[in-house]
């Protein structure tokens, strides 16, 4: 058997770092063997070769640079309203799964707080028509747009869509209630709905708001619960 190899110890006098790990300082001005003498890699003279006159990324001594010589195409729109889509084929599968609540209006907060949304929602949630044909459950919804086959779909299963309205500051107090409270300040009254905006909303949302379901869904809803008593004492 080959002997076992000698085990090497570390001492002060051996400590040194990783090959390659330092490297020696940049040495300007030693001579022109070296590479950078004389100019000090710097060229002759102009504005680059100068101490404290370097120009600012971009620019091309004077003339117009590049990023405006480039032609600009599209257009941005600084007043456009973007709102998160949810498809009636998701909300279905969150109220089959009983991640949101059946006996109440569901609100934009309850979207969000369950994930059925993105937490990004710019000015609200638009509710979409994908899955309309197999969409069955009597829900209450309020959000801030929808489709007219969403709410076709959700009126002929028996529950219904309201439209409500909330600026950006409203919006966040609808979903963060508790950001307000933590620095002592009130909710928010909540915004009217810009002359512009008028038709395009059912109204203006609450803050906070009513998760009352419609007289007409409470007496629905009491008149199940009376005939599942009645089956249940049979």
């Amino acid at each position: 058997m080959p002997p076992p190899p000698q085990r090497e110890f570390i001492a002060l006098n051996t400590l040194a770092d990783n090959p390659g790990a330092t490297h020696s300082t940049k040495r300007v001005g030693r001579g022109i063997g070296s590479g950078l003498g004389k100019t000090s890699g710097r060229g002759h003279k102009g504005q680059k070769a100068r101490t404290g006159r370097s120009p600012r990324l971009g620019f091309e001594g004077g003339q117009t640079p590049l990023r405006l010589r480039t032609p600009k195409r599209g257009f941005h729109n600084a007043h456009e309203r973007w709102y998160r889509p949810l498809n009636l084929k998701t909300l279905q599968q969150w109220i089959e799964q009983g991640r949101l609540p059946t006996d109440r209006v569901i609100t934009m907060k309850d979207l969000r707080d369950s994930s059925c949304v993105g937490r990004k929602m710019g000015w609200g949630v638009k509710l979409l028509g994908r899955g309309a044909g197999s969409f069955k459950h009597p829900v209450h919804l309020e959000v801030s747009q929808v489709s007219a086959s969403a709410r076709a779909a959700i009126e002929a299963a028996g529950g219904s869509v309201t439209t409500v309205y909330y600026n950006q500051l409203g919006l966040r107090a609808l979903l963060r209630p508790g950001w307000f409270a933590d620095k002592g300040r009130l909710l928010p009254r909540p915004a009217g709905i810009p002359p512009k905006l008028d038709g395009r909303f059912d109204r203006r949302g609450d803050l906070p708001p009513s998760t009352e379901l419609p007289a007409a869904a409470q007496q629905q809803q009491q008149q199940q619960q009376q005939q599942q008593q009645q089956a249940a004492t049979a």
